[in-house]
């Protein structure tokens, strides 16, 4: 026999679970607030741990510069200019290269991943060039250009050209065949075709290369400006290296660091626009 509920009783009960989900709520949100400092504790720590050993004599200055030593440094170098003039002579020299590679990865990925023959063109001497190590052209490139700028871009152009290209040329390839066949049903044209099913099924792949290629893009720039550079971070960082400054070689390479982790999460910023359908 069945046992009729009231339906007030019935709406108590089934209205508990749901007070208990909200009273979960704030706990979780304190959580989720709280994670965010706990990242902070072990680079905390290992600053900590790096001050107390400068402050005992166990590194010393010529070894390693302590913290609040980097720090001072680094607060004289911006109070007389000479770090933003570095980072902005640094930065232009990676807008430069990044936008000669980006432009050649993409123009050569669309060639090879639209056509067979563009493939059979592009993709061979591409996998053989991008087996090299570019930093080892460094020579060739001073015979060819000089010791001026171009060799510098040219060098970050080129680390920048194969992931880009790499990743743009496997998303082309990837686009599932079904929307390609359902886009020839609709008697797209191939204009259409490359704007409304080629693209973005390529974009992911191609937003993953342009973060490989902006984190070669800062290495190379890090290899270019050793060469005769006589301006940017590089230039810095080797002539405190002359004389043992390890607080101004810290401070460069942190620059460096700082600069690579912005261009990361402003693609990232991107990736999370570009994707947003994809969730």
């Amino acid at each position: 026999m069945t046992t009729l509920v009231p339906p007030q009783e019935l709406a108590e009960v089934t209205a508990e679970p749901a007070v208990r989900r909200r009273e979960r709520r704030p706990r979780r949100r304190r959580r989720a607030g709280l994670g965010w400092l706990r990242r902070w504790v072990s680079p905390l720590l290992i600053l900590a741990a790096w001050q107390v050993l400068s402050s005992a004599g166990i590194l010393t200055e010529d070894v390693l510069a302590s913290p609040l030593q980097i720090l001072a440094t680094a607060t004289e170098l911006l109070a007389d200019g000479t770090l933003q003039s570095a980072t902005a002579t640094s930065i232009g020299r990676v807008l430069s290269g990044f936008l000669i590679g980006a432009t050649a990865g993409l123009v050569l990925a669309v060639v090879a991943g639209l056509s067979r023959i563009g493939e059979d063109a592009v993709d061979p001497p591409m996998q053989m060039l991008r087996t090299l190590p570019h930093f080892g052209l460094i020579p060739l490139f001073i015979v060819w250009m000089g010791i001026g700028e171009t060799p510098k871009i040219a060098l970050i152009a080129m680390g920048v050209a194969f992931p880009l290209y790499l990743n743009t040329f496997a998303g082309i390839r990837s686009v599932d065949r079904k929307f390609l066949e359902a886009a020839h049903t609709l008697n797209l044209t191939r204009r259409q075709r490359l704007r409304h099913v080629i693209a973005p099924g390529a974009l992911p792949q191609a937003l993953v290369g342009l973060r490989q290629s902006l984190g070669v893009a800062w290495l190379s720039l890090i290899v270019a400006e050793t060469v005769s550079a006589d301006a940017g971070l590089g230039y810095l960082i080797n002539d405190a290296r002359e004389f043992l400054k390890t607080d101004v070689i810290v401070v460069g390479l942190a620059v460096y660091s700082l600069l690579g982790l912005l261009t990361d999460t402003l693609v990232r910023l991107i990736e999370r626009k570009a994707l947003a359908w994809r969730s």
